[in-house]
């Protein structure tokens, strides 16, 4: 685990290891625009468990909620699923599957 928000941001390795051990996954800036690859990566931090949950949420500045929406969106949609755009689509075909 990471002791402080700032160690996210700086420590990052974007080529895989020599060593077989997973890297560390490119993690966005906090200024920067939301983009669905910048989610996932977000998502796959948290799941590779190199960042917990509250760090990213804290340093993002997102609700769990958000979060773990990204997360279900990811899992049932893939990548496109986490477009800010989609999220009304996802919620009007979800309700009417349940119909």
């Amino acid at each position: 685990m990471l002791a402080h928000t700032a160690d996210i941001i700086t420590f990052r390795m974007a080529e895989p290891s020599s060593d077989g051990i997973d890297a560390v996954p490119e993690l966005p800036n906090p200024r920067q625009r939301w983009t669905v690859r910048r989610k996932a990566s977000v998502v796959g931090a948290d799941r590779g468990g190199w960042v917990p949950i509250e760090e990213i949420c804290m340093l993002y500045n997102i609700s769990v909620g958000e979060f773990l929406a990204w997360e279900r969106h990811l899992d049932r949609y893939g990548v496109p699923g986490l477009r800010s755009t989609r999220n009304q689509i996802y919620r009007d075909t979800n309700k009417e599957a349940r119909r």
